[in-house]
């Protein structure tokens, strides 16, 4: 049967059927180039690649792969059985990670024989937005005009394109694929109380986060975030660590025969650390010497990166609206969190270190900080209202330098480090 496509087209039938055709003459053209002049081979090759010739041959090895969102092969190089197609909007949205954050913006996976990918290279084409492929799964009247006039073969092959994204009949697991029985019935010892379930890979929430880890670990960006922390400067990109990564390596020397995009990340595929956290004992000293918890709080390396943050962003001469507001207060928070935390950890303490002869802190912050500090003490002084004073005013200290800072700011400080201290001295059992 002569194929051809008519010159009687609309202007969205012509521009379909122009990318099509610049597609087939790119590949043909990368092809003649590695042939001389005389080589009886071009003819065949130009044959190959006039439109319906190729169009009718790639409809027929569509056949030999599928388009997946879900696939088999990664859990098992041999492994004989259904991947599958499901947009993550279809699936249910649940609280957990999973393939249904990809949203519409999702890659999308080709397994089968990797001789036939060019068909799906083929139907990657995008026109205004939409690819051949959705085209074909919606049997657009205008790619079918463009595929060929013989409307009834146009829509043949839009019907075998738009198979690729159709399970493979009958669905089947494999024994070299994973299942797990899952109970649904009541009693465990009822073997038809099961089902039995068949995990896929998610291939591409997988390379979803693989793209996300290459830019975050090696794009131009993250690299200048990178240098900016190590300099001590802002930078407008957050800086994203993936300590105690692993690398699992699928297709061996031939990456293609998973997967497409497999191929694409070269076989590799990122996992994510998830040991339990290793706890590290800190070695608490109790601070004899000093004058003031502040001298050794100032120099706690959390405290240091807060600092550093909320005086670059007051410098910054953010504008007087509430997100600015939202964005100090988090800051100084967090700082009177760090507060928090380093009283607690030197409550851990024998208690009474307060009372040796070294120990030069002031009577409130000994009271703060050790439980058996002097009682009477604890009793008639509002230890929370001192310690925010002392706070208020290292804070303001600290800030001045660079910044005009006075009284208001001051009683701001002191009325935010109040209230969580209060809260703090309530819990841990402090006669506040």
């Amino acid at each position: 049967m002569e194929c051809h496509v008519s010159t009687q087209l609309n202007g969205r039938q012509q521009q379909i059927h122009n990318l099509i055709k610049a597609f087939l003459t790119e590949r043909l053209n990368a092809k003649l180039e590695k042939l001389p002049e005389d080589d009886p081979k071009r003819a065949a090759l130009i044959a190959q690649f006039e439109p319906a010739a190729w169009l009718k041959d790639a409809a027929h090895r569509s056949g030999q792969i599928q388009v997946v969102t879900h696939s088999l092969k990664p859990l098992h190089p041999d492994a004989k059985g259904t991947s599958l197609f499901r947009e993550p909007t279809s699936l249910e949205a649940l609280e957990e990670v999973g393939s249904h954050v990809l949203g519409d913006d999702f890659e999308i996976d080709v397994v089968g024989n990797a001789a036939a990918l060019d068909v799906y290279k083929f139907l990657k084409i995008e026109y205004d937005g939409r690819t051949l492929l959705s085209l074909a799964l919606e049997q657009d009247a205008d790619l079918a005009a463009a595929l060929d006039d013989n409307l009834d073969l146009a829509h043949a092959w839009m019907q075998a394109f738009a198979g690729l994204a159709q399970p493979r009949l009958p669905l089947r697991s494999h024994t070299h694929a994973k299942q797990i029985y899952w109970l649904v019935g009541p009693d465990p010892h009822d073997d038809t109380g099961y089902h039995l379930l068949a995990p896929l890979y998610p291939t591409s929430l997988v390379h979803r986060v693989y793209q996300t880890l290459q830019d975050d670990r090696f794009s131009e960006d993250a690299k200048a975030a990178r240098a900016a922390r190590k300099a001590q400067q802002w930078h407008e990109r957050p800086v994203h660590e993936y300590p105690n990564l692993a690398v699992q390596k699928l297709g061996g020397t031939k990456p293609q025969n998973i997967s497409q995009l497999n191929s694409e990340r070269r076989g590799d595929n990122v996992l994510l650390a998830s040991l339990p956290p290793v706890w590290q004992s800190l070695t608490i000293k109790p601070l004899l010497a000093v004058e003031s918890l502040f001298n050794v709080f100032g120099w706690r390396r959390e405290v240091k990166t807060l600092m550093r943050q909320l005086c670059q962003f007051l410098e910054s001469d953010p504008a007087n609206n509430l997100r600015t507001r939202q964005r100090r207060d988090a800051l100084v928070d967090a700082l009177i969190d760090e507060l928090i935390q380093f009283s607690a950890e030197l409550r851990t303490l024998e208690p009474g270190w307060s009372t040796d002869p070294e120990c030069a802190l002031p009577p409130t912050q000994r009271a703060w900080l050790d439980p058996d500090a002097d009682a009477e003490q604890q009793q008639h002084d509002d230890i929370t209202d001192r310690l925010a004073d002392d706070f208020s005013r290292w804070l303001n200290n600290r800030l001045r330098q660079p910044l005009p800072l006075g009284d208001p700011e001051y009683l701001y400080w002191r009325k935010l480090a109040g209230e969580q201290l209060r809260q703090y001295a309530w819990e841990v059992g402090h006669d506040a």
